[in-house]
């Protein structure tokens, strides 16, 4: 097994477990955690991962790590609003049992989210439009393409797609970080801004097991070099 670049941090001290001991019948030592009511025998915890400082082969790729770094960034909390009113819309939608009604929430709902987006939306890049396709499907599980679609009409997605490939955005476009190199950085400047506090965290829809993407492309940068 490859050597992983992660360490579990065990850190039992800042836990404010108490000092407090019981031992039963059998010997047995229990603990009672402070604001817990419950005896417990063992203490989960969970795994800090901790990340390698980034090494770079040249000054160009710092610095195109470090402009993608602020891209992401920026466009990170829209991502993150666009999961966050994409669930609430459906667990509205979910409690209303006339189809009338659906659909009138639905339109006032549509109309508030390209209010409060479109102007935003106008200052970004066209690479900080694509990050931010990326990253909604990223938290949603569907691409921007199928979430227009789904709430409008398949001729308004098409429509937006055909639009948005006019300025090379694709609204089909889909985060990738297995196959895609670019998509891998960014799940690793999330995860680097997560652990700094740089970022709020907010777990994707995706399935993304990041230690399995962390030696999948340390992998194919040692078989790279290994090869030049």
């Amino acid at each position: 097994m490859k050597k992983r670049i992660f360490f579990v941090l065990i850190a039992i001290i800042s836990l404010g477990i108490s000092a407090q001991e019981k031992i039963d019948t059998t010997q047995v030592k229990y603990l009672m955690i402070e604001g817990d009511s419950t005896w417990r025998e063992s203490i989960d915890l969970s795994e800090v991962l901790i990340l390698q400082k980034l090494k770079f082969d040249s000054d160009l790729d710092r610095r195109r790590y470090l402009i993608l770094r602020r891209k992401t960034r920026k466009v990170w909390p829209y991502a993150t609003m666009a999961s966050e009113r994409l669930q609430a819309l459906n667990e509205r939608l979910d409690s209303i049992d006339s189809k009338r009604k659906r659909k009138k929430y639905t339109k006032q709902v549509q109309k508030y989210i390209e209010e409060e987006f479109s102007e935003k939306l106008k200052k970004f890049t066209r690479t900080e439009g694509q990050i931010l396709i990326k990253l909604i499907h990223r938290q949603t599980g569907d691409t921007a393409y199928e979430l227009i679609k789904n709430l409008r009409s398949g001729w308004r997605a098409f429509w937006y797609d055909t639009t948005a490939s006019m300025f090379d955005i694709s609204l089909k476009r889909e985060f990738d970080p297995m196959n895609d190199k670019e998509d891998y950085l960014i799940e690793d400047i999330l995860h680097r801004s997560f652990s700094s506090g740089r970022l709020k965290k907010q777990d994707p829809s995706l399935n993304i097991d990041f230690i399995e993407l962390l030696e999948h492309w340390g992998t194919k940068e040692k078989a790279k070099t290994v090869s030049n």
